[in-house]
């Protein structure tokens, strides 16, 4: 199947297609790479657009039992979920757990889902290099939200922060010094931090751990983009399914509020141009490195 091929059956959201479109997009072969472009540009013209949310956290805090959690609340609603894992690629061998897409097993048979794990090519800090353009294919096939989850090492967060509509930090119930383990440069680019893990014997450390972090948050300059309150902290259980209305309901708010404001449309702008930047360095220092 060419990529042309591609384009029509992706356009009417063929997710067989769209995994084919995505590994010919993370290919290294130079006439993959030619025709992957050759491929976005067609499903350019399309103009879809989805909710991109990225979500960061320390590894065992919970996320892809959160974002199962969340997407099968999502897809209950009729929205069609897209969830990009990107998973740490080993620097000496190049390869990637890829164990994601196990770790969400009803999610990955929901009809309305799509889950791919993605190498990240030791590419700054574990975030694929290619991963804006599965997000442009993702959008393509009709997708309403898509998830990108990061590693949460390194700059991964700064470079998913750039792609996503919202940032979301989900941390687990800590206390004392454990709050200082967060770096203020991700706080600030959050805009909800979610305590997951708010159940059982855990729960009094997560309001506590809640009430902590919406206390340092207050003291964080408000951004332009943020209405008075954001962003905040609140308490989720993705195991208990507990929160995951609450927070959907607070990231409503606040995207509708940018909209409203013209934030969405300014920072979908900075997206493209920073696309197209990044594109154009990555194109000279292949041509410098032949």
């Amino acid at each position: 199947m060419t990529a042309a091929d591609l384009a029509p059956l992706i356009a009417e959201g063929d997710r067989r297609a769209l995994a084919r479109a995505i590994t010919l997009v993370e290919s290294r072969r130079a006439d993959h790479r030619e025709a992957a472009l050759a491929l976005l540009a067609d499903l350019a013209r399309l103009k879809r657009q989805a909710l991109r949310i990225g979500l960061s956290g320390t590894p065992g805090v919970g996320k892809s039992t959160f974002i199962e959690s969340f997407g099968l609340m999502l897809t209950a609603e009729g929205l069609r979920v897209a969830v990009l894992a990107v998973d740490p690629s080993s620097a000496r061998s190049g390869g990637s757990i890829l164990g994601d897409k196990t770790r969400m097993e009803r999610l990955s048979r929901e009809p309305l889902a799509f889950i791919r794990p993605s190498p990240s090519q030791t590419h700054l800090g574990g975030v694929a290099r290619r991963t804006r353009e599965a997000v442009a294919l993702c959008e393509a096939a009709g997708f309403d939200i898509i998830l990108i989850e990061t590693v949460g090492v390194g700059q991964s967060e700064t470079v998913v922060a750039q792609l996503c509509d919202l940032f979301l930090l989900l941390l687990a119930p800590a206390g004392g010094d454990e709050l200082q383990g967060v770096k203020r440069g991700i706080m600030e680019m959050a805009d909800l931090i979610l305590v997951n893990k708010a159940d059982g014997d855990l729960k009094p450390a997560a309001m506590r751990t809640v009430a902590d972090y919406s206390g340092a948050l207050h003291l964080l300059r408000r951004r332009p983009q943020d209405p008075e309150g954001f962003p905040k902290a609140l308490p989720v259980s993705a195991l208990a399914d507990e929160g995951l209305a609450g927070a959907w309901a607070e990231m409503q708010a606040l995207l509708e509020w940018r909209r409203a404001n013209g934030h969405s449309d300014r920072r979908r702008a900075e997206q493209a141009r920073h696309w197209f930047e990044e594109e154009v360095r990555q194109g000279l220092l292949a041509v410098l490195t032949r």
